[in-house]
């Protein structure tokens, strides 16, 4: 029996990325495909052209910013959009459905622009809002992944030149420290467990630094997180560069987590 397998993918604009997000799912069948930044609003999302492919779509979004989408091949269940302490929901950054008993939480975390910023203080306040939303509405006890683009280098190895980019928003020792409380509602690092200690392994290489995918010039800032049942029956996790190397590609490429079913 073949895997089942979740994959998440910050697209940077879906509607740009179709001659690459198209192809891969044809290939690959995933059977959960979480997207982030879509950057479209929900009339011209490209349902279509998913649903054509045998996938059912939810997603929710706006022109320009954020936004967030998953698609699966099984129908979606018990269906989130947003945060719920009754603050901002954030809808466009958070999308959650149970997929074959599975919960997927597909999260965009706020990037925060700048330490000093009010951005950087809503990006950690995020984390913890997230955090209480696990807690309001999911079990560690249950096969649970949190997984998006959560805009955290955790660790030296997550980023190419640790010393030079240390105090950047998403390599900084608050953002560490927000990622870790997250986790200790009770996730695990899907990829570390897989390939502890090893490094260059990168979801995100930066437009503005020149040939920065062929240089080795990227972080680990994409995530599965998992719960310990989910964990156990866990298989592998990968990065694919592939779609990195396409011709217009997002900034960002794909990372794929394997279970037992």
């Amino acid at each position: 029996m073949n895997p089942f397998t979740i994959a998440t993918y910050n697209v940077n604009s879906i509607r740009s990325r179709l001659h690459i997000l198209l192809p891969w799912l044809e290939t690959y069948r995933p059977d959960v495909f979480c997207m982030q930044e879509t950057k479209v609003d929900d009339g011209r999302f490209p349902a279509d052209a998913l649903t054509n492919l045998g996938y059912h779509c939810i997603f929710r979004g706006a022109k320009q910013y954020n936004g967030v989408a998953i698609a699966s091949l099984a129908a979606p269940e018990a269906v989130r959009y947003g945060l719920s302490d009754g603050g901002a929901p954030d809808d466009d950054r958070l999308l959650c459905g149970v997929f074959d008993g599975i919960a997927v939480v597909n999260a965009y975390v706020p990037q925060g622009r700048d330490r000093e910023s009010e951005h950087f203080a809503y990006k950690l306040a995020w984390f913890q809002r997230l955090k209480t939303f696990l807690a309001a509405h999911y079990s560690p006890a249950q096969p649970l992944v949190c997984c998006g683009d959560l805009n955290c280098a955790r660790e030296a190895i997550d980023v190419h030149d640790p010393k030079r980019l240390q105090g950047h928003v998403c390599f900084t020792p608050e953002v560490w420290n927000a990622f870790d409380a997250l986790k200790a509602w009770g996730l695990e690092d899907l990829l570390r467990r897989h390939h502890p200690g090893e490094a260059n392994l990168y979801t995100f290489f930066d437009y503005r630094v020149p040939r920065s995918l062929e240089r080795g010039l990227g972080w680990r800032i994409d995530h599965l997180l998992v719960t310990a049942p989910l964990a156990e029956r866990s298989l592998g996790c990968r990065i694919d560069l592939e779609p990195r190397r396409a011709e217009k590609p997002s900034d960002h490429t794909i990372l794929i987590g394997e279970f037992r079913r």
